[in-house]
């Protein structure tokens, strides 16, 4: 190398790409290689790092020996920390650190040995202490440059990213509050007040980090009694809590909507609402240390500030805005007795001009403590004030109207036993906003929330007022749908389907939110008339089916069994519609069925017919992969019936005839790749394969074997072929499930049928360690071993089939998981 120096930057570029493959997951390669690989450069990591120093020589090159230097540290090789702290690489890049021209390389070498320093694989901070207390005096030298006009902001960026590694790395040693960790925070305060949010926001992980250890009940380290710890606690909150409250100060000011909002384009709006929900966190973070009522008052006074400047629509909103986004993100740690600030807040919120954006906030900070309104002493007198300003809301604009009727929702929810009182009221205020009295500028989905939020209170009502209040509900609902069904059946039917959906999603809050089944079957029944006419007629159109569908659901759900001779009507109108139009969600409402009644003795011979008809008819439906996947809806709600039959009724479903056609169903559907429909399938075969752990499945279990032992091999071979590639790595986990719950069903058996599919598959993909590696974790997690044992084989060996497309192809044509060659049963 002396005698060619043309050749040293290549070879030092060759040596900066050596470790950073080692975490290349786009080579193929196996992950025992991969392993195999690192090894082999960290035995050499002493040499290369020789080398490196070696080449230190060459002034020029400095940057890219560091920039190699950074790769092999990425490493983390155990490397004593006192052999770094004196390593001549280290001090070069440490020293490097104060040169007028930052390096880069150099600021990456000393993030790279903070993170090394707090690694478990190099021993921790305290083996390395040796090198942190060379590190942190160095960077904490750096700190006058946060505030040095004359250095770009990539400068500071990388100063910046210097303290937020050692904030995130060391927090347990900073959490300790000495003298030493309190320099670090004070400068991770300054790189919080910076005036680019982007290098700012660095170091919001520390703040929580801190505040999870700072209030966190047990300290890993040992304090003696419980009093000791106590009062270490106590003492360490008391030290950080300064910091804390300039932390709230100095964050609260980035939510401030921007002088040109209206000109934002969609992805500079999206990016202010993410700054605004990362303010709220480390707000919460702050409440958490501090304490909900004092984190209030800080965020008061700056309300207080900002109300002075807004005295009309035209002048500067957008403090008290801000002042109040943050006052609402503290809500859930805000004692709901607070007595001194929020009642002066509420009387503020009056006072303010009804600007749009400044509205909403107004409005979501009602909502937002509903709790207070009801507990505080003074609350509930704010209510009249409060409810004037959400109505405001409801006409001011379309953003404004949601935030005002989720304020109302929460507001009935939380008061709902005081509000009792005001059914009227409460009425009037529906009727204005969603009958069209009012000027709502909300959509459909926003008047739900009224509806629940009327509902809410109705519940809290005696049983014969709660009968007229939701009579009268249900009447101001259904008339505009009796208008179009007496308009005949040619305009029913031609309707388009969000002129009926959006009176029929009311009907659905109404039954699931007034918890009073009596009240609620009665008008069922004395709705069905309609409903039935709507099912008659509109059963080819999915949407209005599926919105009717969720009404019956929650009626069934909340009535349970008062629901008497209506539920047989509305079960044989879905059992006959369904063979007509198979709409999906006639299956997911029989499920809702079952779940109420399947264990009811009195309907176990209607039960039974129902979803026979209802899986014979499915499984004619899905006779291959190709209709699962034109389909997958129906595949997915017919294996959560079929799962919740396991549950609630298996003394109907699996002794009948329909139960061996169901299982064969779902081998073929396994591998369909549509989430939902894949998952459902294969929550089923678990359920069955899991069918001892239910005390009603017990005396079922030689039907089952009956079924699924002629089937075992090619279950477990189409579960193999979806863990190996034949479906998303992202379902490995729910696979890995219903081959563990078969193996645990089956034994050896099952071992056995798991050999002979992994076996199937050459050993040009997979090597026959990696088959046995698989095979004993599956036999030991049937056995009894952690389950989470099982997976690092499974994705060593799912990694292994998926590394490259020829061998998934390799793989998948030895397995043929759609090729079932089924065992006929006898």
């Amino acid at each position: 190398m002396n005698a060619h120096p043309e050749y040293i930057p290549g070879f030092l570029e060759l040596l900066t790409v050596l470790p950073e493959e080692a975490f290349n997951y786009k080579i193929a390669a196996r992950p025992e290689r991969r392993r195999q690989f690192e090894k082999e450069l960290t035995s050499q990591m002493e040499i290369a790092l020789n080398i490196l120093t070696a080449c230190l020589s060459i002034s020029e090159l400095k940057e890219e020996v560091l920039e190699a230097f950074a790769s092999w540290l990425r490493l983390k090789h155990g490397i004593p920390g006192s052999v770094l702290a004196t390593h001549p690489l280290v001090l070069t890049a440490l020293s490097s650190l104060n040169c007028d021209i930052l390096s880069e390389a150099s600021v990456n070498v000393v993030s790279e040995l903070i993170h090394y320093t707090a690694s478990g694989s190099s021993g921790g901070v305290s083996v390395q202490m040796p090198l942190i207390q060379v590190i942190v005096p160095q960077v904490m030298s750096l700190q006058a440059q946060l505030r040095d006009s004359s250095k770009d902001d990539e400068d500071v960026k990388a100063i910046a990213r210097l303290f937020a590694d050692m904030g995130d790395s060391y927090v347990e040693l900073i959490a300790t509050g000495s003298n030493e960790a309190m320099m670090i925070v004070n400068a991770l305060l300054e790189v919080a007040s910076l005036p680019e949010f982007d290098i700012a926001s660095m170091t919001f992980n520390f703040w929580h980090n801190l505040q999870v250890i700072l209030t966190k009940r047990n300290f890993d380290i040992s304090f003696g009694d419980e009093a000791s710890i106590e009062a270490e606690r106590n003492r360490r909150l008391q030290v950080f809590r300064q910091s804390y409250e300039s932390l709230v100060s100095l964050v609260s000011s980035r939510v401030q909507y921007p002088d040109d909002y209206q000109n934002l384009s969609y992805e500079d709006l999206k990016e202010f609402k993410q700054t605004r929900y990362a303010v709220a966190d480390v707000l919460t973070d702050a409440a958490s240390v501090l304490g909900g009522d004092t984190t209030l008052q800080i965020l008061y006074m700056k309300l207080v500030e900002a109300v002075s400047s807004c005295r009309n629509e035209q002048s500067e909103w957008r403090p008290a805005e801000a002042a109040l986004f943050c006052i609402r993100a503290i809500s859930n740690y805000v004692s709901v007795v607070e007595a001194n600030v929020m009642p002066q807040v509420m009387d503020l919120l009056s006072k303010l001009p009804h600007q749009p954006q400044l509205l909403q906030t107004v409005c979501l900070i009602v909502g937002a403590y509903s709790k207070w309104l009801d507990a505080a002493p003074s609350g509930f007198s704010k209510l009249p004030l409060v409810i004037d300003i959400l109505m405001s809301g409801m006409r001011t604009s379309e953003d404004s109207a949601a935030a005002a009727a989720l304020a109302f929702r929460h507001i009935c929810d939380d008061c709902r036993k005081k509000l009792c009182a005001y059914c009227k009221q409460l009425f009037h205020i529906y009727y204005t906003a969603v009958n069209g009295e009012g000027s709502f500028k909300g959509s459909a989905e926003d008047s739900l929330h009224l509806v629940e939020a009327l509902s809410m209170v109705i519940t809290e009502l005696p049983p014969e007022p709660a009968k007229d209040a939701l009579e009268e509900l249900c009447s101001s609902v259904v008339t505009p749908l009796q208008e179009v069904i007496n308009q005949g059946p040619e305009v029913l039917e031609k309707k388009h389907a969000r002129e009926l959906t959006v009176y029929i999603d009311r009907f659905a809050y109404v039954f699931r939110y007034v918890n009073h089944p009596g009240a609620v079957a009665d008008a069922v029944h004395r709705l069905w008339p309609i409903f039935k006419a709507i099912f008659d007629l509109r059963a080819w159109d999915m949407r209005t089916m599926e919105s009717l569908c969720r009404a019956c659901k929650y009626a069934v759900r909340t009535s349970g069994r008062f629901m008497g001779i209506t539920i047989g009507a509305m079960l044989e109108e879905i059992q006959g519609l369904y063979q007509q139009h198979h709409q999906p969600c006639f299956l997911y409402l029989s499920s809702e069925v079952i779940k109420i009644f399947g264990s009811d003795p009195s309907c176990a011979s209607y039960l039974k017919n129902m979803i026979e008809a209802l899986f014979k008819h499915t499984t004619c439906l899905l006779t291959s992969i190709k209709e699962f996947t034109r389909r997958p809806d129906i595949g997915d709600d017919c294996f959560l019936l079929a799962s919740r039959c396991i549950r609630y009724c298996p003394q109907l479903f699996i002794p009948s005839s329909i139960f061996p056609a169901l299982v064969d169903c779902a081998m073929i559907g396994i591998t369909v790749q549509h989430r939902e429909a894949s998952n459902s399938i294969l929550t089923f075969l678990s359920d069955i394969f899991d069918l001892a752990k239910s005390s009603k499945g017990e005396q079922f279990l030689s039907i089952r074997d009956s079924v699924i032992i002629p089937r075992g091999a090619t279950i477990t071979r189409i579960l193999v072929a979806a863990l190996t590639g034949a479906l998303p790595s992202s379902r490995l986990e729910t696979v890995a499930y219903a081959l563990l719950a078969l193996t645990r069903a089956y034994g050896m058996q099952a071992l056995e049928w798991a050999k002979e599919s992994v076996s199937l598959i050459p050993l040009a993909a997979v090597k026959e360690v990696e088959r046995i590696r698989f095979l004993q974790a599956l036999s030991d997690a049937a056995t009894g071993a952690d389950v989470n044992v099982l997976m690092i084989p499974v994705e060593e060996l799912s990694d292994v089939c998926r590394r490259n497309r020829t061998v998934q192809e390799i793989v998948q044509g030895a397995l043929k998981p759609l090729e079932l060659n089924l065992v006929p049963v006898p």
